[in-house]
């Protein structure tokens, strides 16, 4: 019997690190997430990783192949094939691929996180099919990854589509990034919460929310608020579509997608964020693009969408060498 060919997705947090063995069609032959030990150096990690990998592949050998590696990480450059400064992960700048080659021979290649997840959905997901979108990822913060004519955006350094670091006000919200006012400070998990509390402060509106501590609050507890017809809750989600909406009116100026994807924990409120945020981008649109841009849910809900980008992105560069 022939085997399967796969390859291995690996996606790089700063809590857990993730592998997969994925096919082409994107089903998952075996999974496993290990720590990631941000205060370690990398080289430990990917020691640890690929005694892991290399346990799996030999429990799995009689069926499958690997054809080779992709990497989802933070900060990641595609070009170079290094991480630089990732947040939560205390590597400073790291060849990642060069680690790679003292534990396989395999062809690697490595992305940033939000990118892998555009590569996800033109594979696996909801933008089967389609040559001109953009996936924003609402997490903790916001990325982007965009893919023109069928191909990811990398720009002239690696680095394009940081969309969550565009400014909303220049004077606004203090950002991780050192800077004020990026988007991703008031559209995220953490944005929205930040919302939520400055509501709080600045009204007296009833809510549920005013009796849960800053670091016990999370985006769900709003997002169930708001289903429960909470004003405080509700108006948290009108501000966060309200800011994203427009800031995707200002990208669709550039780019003319046909689609613009939500993936992450705060799109699990469904219409209560779809709904606004494509009313509000459809407000500050330029005429010649209204009505034309679809805002959709990823397919890639609940499944380990960051494994699946990841193996993407290698199943990507695979089907170059042979175009």
């Amino acid at each position: 019997m022939s085997k399967i060919t796969t390859v291995v997705g690996i996606d790089i947090g700063g809590t857990n690190t993730v592998f997969g063995f994925i096919d082409k069609r994107g089903k998952c032959y075996y999974e496993k997430s290990i720590p990631t030990k941000a205060e370690e150096k990398a080289e430990l990690l990917f020691q640890r990783l690929f005694l892991e990998i290399n346990k799996a592949q030999k429990k799995l050998e009689k069926k499958i192949e690997v054809a080779g590696i992709g990497i989802g990480a933070p900060n990641a450059n595609y070009y170079k094939g290094t991480v630089e400064n990732p947040p939560n992960l205390k590597w400073g700048t790291v060849d990642i691929l060069k680690l790679i080659k003292k534990h396989t021979t395999l062809p690697s290649v490595i992305t940033n996180d939000a990118n892998a997840a555009a590569l996800g959905e033109m594979l696996f997901g909801t933008a089967k099919g389609m040559k001109n979108f953009i996936v924003i990822t609402l997490g903790t913060g916001l990325g982007s990854g965009i893919v023109v004519d069928g191909k990811l955006v990398y720009g002239a350094d690696g680095f394009a589509g940081e969309l969550g670091h565009t400014i909303v006000d220049p004077d606004g919200r203090q950002c991780g990034c050192g800077r004020k006012g990026c988007l991703e400070t008031y559209a995220s998990a953490s944005g929205i919460k930040r919302t939520a509390f400055e509501l709080m402060a600045s009204t007296l509106t009833p809510s549920r929310l005013r009796k849960i501590p800053f670091d016990k609050l999370c985006s769900k507890d709003i997002y169930d608020a708001a289903r429960k017809g909470d004003k405080l809750a509700l108006e948290c989600f009108d501000i966060t579509a309200r800011i994203l909406g427009y800031k995707l009116a200002d990208t669709v100026a550039h780019l003319s997608p046909e689609a613009i994807i939500l993936f992450g924990g705060l799109v699990s409120a469904g219409e209560l964020l779809i709904k606004p945020v494509k009313k509000y981008m459809e407000e500050n649109l330029l005429n010649i693009f209204k009505n034309k841009v679809k805002i959709l849910p990823s397919a890639l809900m609940g499944k380990n969408a960051a494994v699946l980008g990841a193996a993407a992105l290698i199943w990507n560069e695979l089907e170059k060498k042979y175009e």
